[in-house]
């Protein structure tokens, strides 16, 4: 008799609407149809079965910032929030520039991760672009072409030679695409949005991609705009937080909205719902500071806001009340950043990954009190959401009872790992 497969999820409902059994054997799926003998057996027929997500925003802090947040916390909350794999954005302190912070950073997140990972590259005119290729940065990136936390903003002369480089590596550049219009103390996310105004980012993202080169594999992160995704060249990634939150849905001088590039007016942000299908990616631009940080007042306090847990379960409540569909939920946040990024898709024919998040039929609302970002705040308290009861890493039940149960950290390098000096 053969040996049992480690894992079935019976009565699955696949994105076709067919109901089968998914057989899971050493992280992959082996058979999707009559189930195979298992060691183990979840009966998916009451829950919402969905590939997990792969969150290719994320600043997971670490070091001198783990005050707010490391790769055990914030991977913790992304577990809990139906991703099981964070890409980590190189604008730490110190940035990773080398392809010795970037080791430091993978190694990093080994040691503490609980699930998949993948660390980006920095671009910086005195980035090492070809070591950090080699050493397995995923992406380069975020590449800022306006000023952000932690982040200086890069001139188009500096830029251009940069992106034709990452060409020849075969790369992907994602890049932060904003215009700040001076210099002035802010006190309020009005006058936040009007420093770094829509029409601005418009601009920048038009400027972008003028200036890369053809044939250079392009993605601009959090666009805030309906017309910045209209004018993008490359693919498009928005965030949560500019499709539900606006500017006015907090007080005026709550930094605790503070993000960069701003939230827009409320106008804005339903316009910008109207291009969700122009749009390829949801991320979270995970990015937590404490509540002293956010009290500080809007022109002291770092932008940023926690996002990673609240991601899919705020999509999925917009899917169970049928604002949006829910396969298009799944392409965009789980299939094509695994596509954009090379990573093996998680899904339900044979070979693809076996991570999965299952999700009740009932609605609840984000209660910061039970998120796990060691941050300790939302902006999204209160909101409808769905959060998965179950989630599966690598075919491990790896989180159940509002609690990680398995510790499964995997590094995803990119393509240029160990690849040749002469690049």
């Amino acid at each position: 008799m053969t040996e049992p497969v480690d894992l079935l999820l019976k009565n699955v409902t696949l994105p076709d609407g067919r109901v089968a059994d998914v057989s899971v054997d050493r992280g992959v799926v082996r058979h999707v149809g009559a189930p195979l003998r298992a060691a183990e057996t979840v009966d998916c027929s009451r829950l919402l079965c969905l590939p997990a997500a792969v969150d290719m925003h994320v600043h997971m802090r670490g070091g001198e910032q783990a005050y707010k947040e490391n790769f055990a916390t914030g991977t913790a909350s992304a577990v809990a929030g139906g991703v099981t794999v964070v890409v980590d954005q190189p604008n730490t302190i110190p940035p990773i520039t080398t392809a010795e912070r970037l080791r430091s950073r993978v190694e990093e997140a080994h040691r503490q991760a609980v699930c998949g990972f993948a660390v980006n590259a920095g671009v910086t005119g005195d980035a090492d672009l070809a070591g950090m290729w080699r050493a397995g940065a995923l992406a380069f990136g975020e590449t800022f072409a306006a000023p952000s936390s932690y982040g200086e903003a890069l001139p188009p002369e500096i830029l251009a030679p940069l992106f034709e480089r990452i060409r020849q590596l075969g790369g992907l550049a994602t890049v932060h695409a904003e215009e700040v219009a001076g210099d002035r103390p802010l006190a309020t996310l009005t006058g936040h949005d009007r420093a770094r105004p829509a029409a601005g980012e418009v601009l920048a993202v038009t400027a972008v991609g003028r200036l890369a080169p053809p044939g250079l594999r392009l993605h601009f992160c959090h666009l805030s705009t309906a017309d910045a995704v209209d004018a993008a060249r490359g693919s498009v990634e928005v965030t949560p937080h500019h499709l539900f939150l606006s500017r006015e849905a907090f007080d005026p001088d709550d930094a605790a909205g503070k993000v960069n590039p701003p939230l827009r007016s409320e106008r804005e942000r339903k316009r910008l719902w109207s291009r969700w299908e122009k749009i390829d990616v949801i991320a979270s631009d995970h990015a937590p500071h404490t509540h002293g940080e956010k009290s500080r007042g809007i022109a002291a306090a770092p932008s940023g806001i926690p996002g990673v847990e609240t991601m899919v379960p705020l999509l999925v409540a917009e899917a169970r009340k049928r604002r949006i569909p829910l396969p298009s939920v799944i392409e965009k946040t789980s299939w094509k950043p695994a596509d954009l990024l090379g990573i093996p898709r998680a899904g339900f024919a044979p070979g693809d990954r076996a991570d999965y998040a299952l999700y009740p039929e009932s609605i609840a609302k984000v209660d910061p009190d039970q998120l796990h970002s060691r941050c300790g705040w939302s902006p999204y308290a209160g909101y409808d959401a769905v959060f998965p009861a179950e989630v599966i890493v690598q075919g491990v039940r790896a989180y159940h009872d509002g609690a990680v149960a398995a510790a499964l950290p995997r590094w995803h390098p990119g393509a240029g790992y160990n690849t040749s000096e002469d690049l």
